[in-house]
């Protein structure tokens, strides 16, 4: 889609007002007074909870495809996967306005985290087609996990709850959380054919190449080649975990002996026996259980991104 093409087509966006650090109104209303500047129509529909927001992103898929528009979704990456869940094989294009504590969704794409250059940004982006993971047919576009990251996550959030939202309140409950013992997992996997059995404390399937790299695994490289990555720990001490989430902070994980990760287009999770059991599963920071087998793949239809371009993101925006 030429950007002319896309110069008045409405924006029905889904907002989560309580993402990220900026207060809700003012969110709102700058990302109305970009958009009514430009002469661009639009629907601001707010969740004022978290469970709210499927509904709303389902309602916004329905106007979009009947005003031929875009879907938006304003929050972080738990809010971004439950509007792109609803717009993926819609047909109609899928735009973020990150509001998250990392946002590596909106930032892989080149989204400023500033609300007012990201709303600026979409008025002059472009389709672009993106890959999907998929885990039992629900959408991840950062990360999927089981084990000691889903927990890790649930920790996450009652620090934030108690201490705020921030990077570093983030590090510093993923440190605490790494420090505790936690029960290994024992899975048999299936991975393009092949069965083994492992033990570790945790499995993280990963779709972001930003994320990736930042942590230090190589396999990044393969994403967007209809593949996923997948990382998974050998049992280790409380203490070499910690170990682990420090080495992955400074970009180094990758390299420790602890580590394993490798390149896949399907991945089977059961447990030992094939006996059938609920997993607790983690999508993009959003944590739910789900039925073995636990079947990750990548989605045969890629998600129609709006991308700014490079022209319309100024150097200080993120």
């Amino acid at each position: 889609m030429s950007p002319a093409a896309a110069a008045d087509r409405p924006c029905f966006i889904v907002m989560n007002a309580g993402s990220g650090h900026n207060d809700t109104r003012q969110t709102a209303d700058t990302i109305r007074e970009v958009l009514s500047a430009a002469g661009r129509p639009h629907e601001l529909l707010m969740a004022t909870q978290g469970r709210d927001i499927p509904q709303l992103a389902r309602k916004a898929v329905a106007l979009a495809c009947a005003q031929d528009g875009i879907i938006v979704a304003a929050g972080g990456d738990g809010t971004i996967n439950a509007v792109a869940q609803a717009a993926l094989g819609c047909g109609q294009p899928f735009a973020v306005l990150p509001q998250g504590t990392f946002n590596y969704f909106g930032r892989a794409s080149g989204t400023p985290e500033d609300i007012r250059a990201a709303v600026t940004a979409l008025l002059g982006a472009q389709v672009q087609p993106v890959q999907v993971g998929l885990v039992n047919d629900r959408v991840f576009l950062v990360n999927a996990s089981l084990g000691l990251y889903p927990q890790l996550l649930e920790d996450r959030e009652a620090f934030k709850a108690r201490f705020g939202r921030s990077r570093l309140v983030a590090m510093l409950s993923g440190l605490i959380s790494f420090l505790r013992e936690r029960r290994q997992l024992t899975l048999e996997i299936e991975i393009e054919g092949e069965i083994r059995k492992v033990r570790t404390p945790t499995l993280f399937v990963g779709n972001n190449a930003l994320q990736l790299t930042q942590i230090g695994i190589a396999d990044a490289e393969a994403l967007g080649r209809g593949r996923l990555v997948a990382i998974a720990l050998k049992p280790v001490s409380s203490l070499a975990m910690a170990g682990l989430l420090l080495r992955g902070a400074f970009g180094r994980l990758g390299a420790a002996d602890q580590v394993i990760s490798f390149p896949l287009r399907t991945l089977t999770i059961r447990p030992p026996g094939r006996r059938r059991r609920r997993f607790k599963v983690a999508m993009d920071g959003e944590v739910t259980r789900l039925a073995s087998p636990l079947v990750f793949r990548v989605s045969p239809e890629p998600l129609l991104l709006m991308v700014p371009a490079a022209e319309t993101v100024p150097a200080d925006a993120s």
